[in-house]
């Protein structure tokens, strides 16, 4: 069965959370949003495109810091309305230079952190 983007559940503004996971470990890396062009350039180049919302243009993770990801599969939930985006990882995900975007916990009704950014 061929997949075709345009059957996702896209928001009213055309687009759909992206959950970045890395492959061998599954550590949740970040959450990001594509929109239908988005999904295909990832299915054709294997390097993972997201829509910047902030930005209103595309982005291919890793383009300008290094820290790529690439597409070893791409998953969709049983409501086609969210994508689980299964990648390898190079080097920090997380804009603040750390392994994942989840860097914070709430435990007892404190923030904690669990991670320092990585040295570069």
């Amino acid at each position: 069965m061929s997949f075709d983007p345009s059957t996702l559940k896209f928001d009213e503004k055309g687009l759909i959370p992206a959950i970045a996971q890395q492959e061998d470990t599954g550590e949740v890396l970040m959450m990001a949003w594509m929109n239908q062009e988005a999904v295909q350039r990832t299915l054709d180049t294997g390097k993972v495109t997201y829509w910047s919302r902030s930005r209103q243009s595309f982005w291919v993770k890793g383009e300008s810091s290094g820290h790529v990801q690439e597409l070893v599969e791409l998953r969709i939930d049983c409501d086609r309305d969210c994508l689980l985006v299964i990648l390898r990882q190079t080097g920090p995900a997380c804009h603040t230079n750390r392994r994942s975007c989840f860097y914070t916990a709430v435990s007892d009704g404190c923030e904690i952190e669990l991670s320092k950014p990585i040295p570069d």
